[in-house]
């Protein structure tokens, strides 16, 4: 084995230990807050699910978006040209490791004044995002300015934004084991035009 192989197996078991640990901690008896559950029920009763996160949280939210698709749901990505205004009985699903960030907070206001439900990503329980969000679920994770090591090892944000693809499939899980369908009748949705 080299120095290379060795270095890249030493990352691959930090970052399996890392997404580990936080999952093992949010499904524990004692959660650090928020219910996947929750974010379920609110995805599940909307019209339309709207997503937003900005740079990796976003790209790994937009994974989300495809999923619901999949599933049936009507999904849109906020700033996409041909996404629609939101509206009552909407859901904006959104993602911010801080729960600060600029765009995604003054979206889940917009939202809110338009008569949608917020539901939240974050690690930050008592963010302004979180204040704003119907179902808010805190991923206990370093946020992107924590350069201290304690919460990760990880550069930035990167645990946040690992997780939250993971709990993104874990939500679409959730919905589709809910909804009976078989995988055969969810795979006409995948894109057909290459």
């Amino acid at each position: 084995m080299t120095d290379s192989d060795a270095a890249y197996e030493a990352s691959v078991a930090m970052v399996r230990a890392e997404t580990s640990g936080v999952l093992e901690r949010m499904v524990s008896a004692d959660p650090p807050g928020g219910s996947l559950g929750d974010l379920a029920a609110l995805v599940a009763g909307a019209d339309r699910v709207f997503v937003l996160g900005a740079g990796r949280s976003g790209l790994a939210l937009r994974m989300t978006a495809m999923r619901l698709m999949h599933l049936g749901l009507i999904v849109h990505v906020v700033g996409d040209v041909t996404t629609p205004a939101l509206g009552a009985g909407d859901v904006l699903l959104t993602a911010s490791g801080s729960g600060t960030t600029a765009g995604v907070v003054r979206a889940a206001e917009m939202a809110v004044e338009a008569g949608a439900e917020v539901g939240a990503l974050t690690t930050d329980g008592d963010s302004p995002l979180a204040a704003l969000s119907r179902a808010v679920v805190v991923v206990p994770a370093a946020q992107k300015l924590d350069r201290t090591g304690l919460s990760s090892a990880q550069y930035a944000g990167s645990l946040f934004e690992q997780l939250v693809v993971l709990l993104g499939d874990a939500l679409f899980d959730v919905l589709w084991r809910r909804s009976g369908k078989s995988a055969d009748e969810l795979w006409p949705r995948h894109a057909n035009i290459e």
